[in-house]
Parts: structure tokens; C-alpha cells; sequence
């Protein structure tokens, strides 16, 4: 198939029976792998980045794209039009987690009611494997038709951010990515003169239950959790709710950017020995912190002060359970 044809494939409507069902626990809220027969692991992503230049092809003379903020711009700008609206038709170099070459093509733009400059975009990825344009976001029932957020960085299969030059994440709705920044945790803003990329890193760990700071998850999909910061962004939770009951809650961890600095329980129900085992000499058990506000760790880092971390949150308690059942949030 000769790129002008394949091209032309691109952004074309897409039946409803092509929906696809949760595939457990996400990071970029992609698809693991375009073979639906293999088994893929959670740290498997079919995107993991995009390139903002050069541009495997593009309309209105745009030669590359540039993130600002929660949006890509189009450069040069187009003359007629703007610079949010020249990012439409464009298709870009990305990379999936193996290092394997995918390209992406931006098909809408939808700029967020509650933030314009933060911008939602429907993208599709050529599935080699199908020969087709796909939309490489999980849908669920809840969202069976998501869209993707460039944000800055690109994250490892540790979930690990790391900034790369030229490079950025395409990440879908249903992932922690995105959701840490719809919770309001947007890494190219402040708050209180203070960056809030390391918030956003240690809500794409604590949204995972990714305690050993590994990539590893620990939670149910559509587990329910609240989460409040050091910095106000998000306050406890003290009224009940129809979706939270503060009553039925206990404080889980406290986290950072690379993980939990001390754990009182986990989210799935598994033993806390089973977290310590898979992080070997991470954690110290045994040691009790006070964290005030009734909130106690009976596990802690050894690296770090209990107290560091960014953000704590609160769960309901789980049955107790040996084994991850391997699902996502």
C-alpha cells in the first residue's frame, strides 16, 4: 500500500462495533498491543510518545508542532485559521513501548470547557497488524469513544516521566495521566509559585497504587479513592456523597513522584508483605508513623522521610486477596 493511499485511510468514521473493552490497568490509556490474541502486560503500549517534528505529513503548510501548555500549535501558523486549528490533519512519528515506529494522525480538536487552553484531540494510530487507522485509546462504558491530551514528557515502563526533547505523550482519557490532569494536576502549570510536575507524577502513581515506584499497579478497575495534596489542589473529602462515604474510608499511603513513601494498607487486599517482597529492602515494616490527623503507616521508605510525600489518599477497605486480580482504576 503506497503512503498516499494509506493517507488517505486516515480519520475515517468508525463503526460502533469496533468499540474495545477495558484492558485492565493503564498508564497512557492506550492499547497494549494491536494483536488482540496476545497476551500483553501492563507495561506494553502500542503509544508511548509522538514527535513534534518532523511531521510525516501535513496540511496548510505546517512543517511542525509545538506544545504549549495543555495544547499543541501548528508553525507556521496557517494563514487562514490559527495555530490550534493547523494541528488538525497532521500525522506524526511516534513510538510505541517496544521502540517500534507508529504514526498518529490528529483527526479533531475539542478545546476543554473548563480550561481552552487545554485541548482534547481524537488521534488514530495505523494498526499494522489490521492495515487500518485506529483510535489507540481503551474505551470503556463509561467513555467509549476517548480522546487524548498532549502532555509534556514521556513516561517509561517503570512510569517513570522523563523529559524528552522534541518528544511528548499522547495521553487517553481513561488513563492516569490524564485523569491526574482532570483532578487538576497539570504539570505545565503552578500553584504558589511551586511546579506542579512532581504533583502530577505522584498522582500517576498513587491513581495506579504503584507503590514500589516500578509501574507495578495494585488497584481495581473503577476503585473508588480520595485524594488531597500539601499545596490545597485537592482538599479531604469530609461530606458524604453518593460516590464517597469518608465514614467507610481509611488512609491508605502517602506518595511521591516515584512511588509511596508509606503504606497503611493496600488497595486490592493484598498482604502488605506481598508489596514488601516485590521491592525488597524499599520498605521498612514494623516502623509506625504518626502522619497526624489520624492517618498511620505501619510500612515506610527507607530513603526517605514518611512525611515527604506529595499527596495521601484514602480507600475503601478490600477483601483480603493473596493475588492482583491485575485490573486498573
Amino acid at each position: 500500500m503506497s503512503d498516499v493511499e494509506r493517507y488517505a485511510r486516515r480519520c475515517q468514521p468508525q463503526s460502533a462495533q469496533r468499540i474495545a473493552r477495558p484492558q485492565g490497568t493503564m498508564l497512557w490509556g492506550t492499547r497494549r498491543d494491536w494483536n488482540t490474541e496476545k497476551a500483553s502486560g501492563e507495561h506494553e503500549s502500542v503509544l508511548v510518545s509522538a514527535d513534534l517534528a518532523p511531521l510525516r505529513r501535513a496540511e496548510n503548510g505546517v512543517q511542525a508542532l509545538r506544545l504549549e501548555g495543555g495544547h499543541l500549535e501548528a508553525s507556521p501558523v496557517p494563514r487562514a485559521g490559527t495555530a490550534i486549528s493547523g494541528v488538525v490533519g497532521a500525522v506524526l512519528q511516534g513510538s510505541a513501548s517496544d521502540g517500534k515506529p507508529v504514526e498518529v494522525a490528529i483527526c479533531g480538536a475539542e478545546p476543554s470547557a473548563e480550561d481552552p487552553g487545554m485541548v482534547f484531540y481524537r488521534i488514530e494510530a495505523w494498526n499494522a497488524v489490521a492495515q487500518e487507522w485506529e483510535n489507540p485509546c481503551v474505551a470503556v462504558d463509561r467513555d467509549t469513544a476517548p480522546r487524548a491530551l498532549a502532555v509534556s514528557g514521556v513516561w517509561d515502563a517503570s512510569g517513570a516521566r522523563q523529559a524528552v526533547p522534541g518528544k511528548f505523550t499522547f495521553a487517553c482519557q481513561n488513563g492516569a495521566i490524564t485523569k491526574c490532569v482532570l483532578w487538576g494536576y497539570k504539570p505545565w502549570s503552578c500553584r504558589d509559585g511551586q511546579s506542579m510536575t512532581d504533583l502530577h507524577q505522584a498522582c500517576t502513581r498513587m491513581a495506579r497504587a504503584d507503590y514500589c515506584g516500578d509501574g507495578q499497579s495494585h488497584t481495581r478497575q473503577n476503585t473508588t479513592i480520595d485524594i488531597y495534596d500539601r499545596l490545597g489542589v485537592i482538599q479531604r473529602t469530609v461530606t458524604t456523597s453518593r460516590e464517597w462515604d469518608p465514614a467507610k474510608a481509611a488512609f491508605e499511603a502517602a506518595w511521591a513522584p516515584d512511588g509511596a513513601t508509606c503504606i497503611s494498607r493496600t488497595r486490592d487486599g493484598r498482604a502488605l508483605e506481598t508489596v514488601l517482597q516485590e521491592c525488597p529492602h524499599r520498605f521498612q515494616a514494623g516502623a509506625v508513623t504518626d502522619l497526624g490527623e489520624g492517618e498511620r503507616c505501619t510500612v515506610r521508605r527507607t530513603d526517605v522521610s514518611a512525611g515527604a510525600g506529595l499527596l495521601r489518599n484514602l480507600s475503601y477497605a478490600a477483601p483480603q486477596s493473596p493475588v492482583s486480580p491485575g485490573k486498573g482504576p
